[in-house]
């Protein structure tokens, strides 16, 4: 208890012996810029001087992302070694790949089902020709006919 005593009568003495000082502000010791005054307005009056790195496009470019980033996770960002980015990004492709194969096989059809489609669209042309031709002026069937009999002969000689 007397020691606990003496320590505070020994801060005591020495808050009563040194008198309380505010420091001055710091703009006490600036003095002010002459320019100020207004009566100068010939003179260059000075800018602020850009941060060269604040002002390089790959700085701004950078923020930007950082803070797009922090806006969508809410967190810091997790930055991941080159190495994982580019094998998450592999397997996302492969992931993605695979998918459409799958697709493609469920879409896939069979050969009997293409032969088919093949013969269904043969006949669709045919039917189309059958009516234009019956569309067709007298003079361009008598054309057809011609044609098909020239070509027919043709056929016959090489044979």
């Amino acid at each position: 208890y007397v020691c606990v005593c003496a320590a505070s009568a020994y801060a005591g003495l020495q808050q009563s012996r040194t008198p309380q000082r505010n420091p001055a502000p710091i703009s006490s010791y600036v003095p002010q810029p002459d320019y100020l005054q207004g009566d100068h307005e010939d003179l260059i009056k000075p800018r602020k001087l850009q941060n060269p790195v604040k002002a390089s496009k790959n700085h701004q470019d950078l923020h930007r992302e950082l803070l797009t980033s922090y806006k969508r996770d809410g967190v810091g960002v997790t930055m991941k070694p080159e190495l994982q980015r580019v094998m998450e990004s592999r397997k996302r492709d492969q992931l993605i790949k695979q998918r459409k194969q799958e697709d493609e096989a469920r879409k896939k059809i069979s050969p009997f089902e293409q032969e088919l489609l093949k013969r269904h669209k043969k006949l669709e042309e045919l039917e189309k020709q059958q009516e234009e031709n019956l569309r067709a002026p007298e003079f361009i069937k008598v054309k057809e006919n011609l044609k098909r009999t020239s070509g027919h002969s043709k056929e016959e000689k090489e044979v």
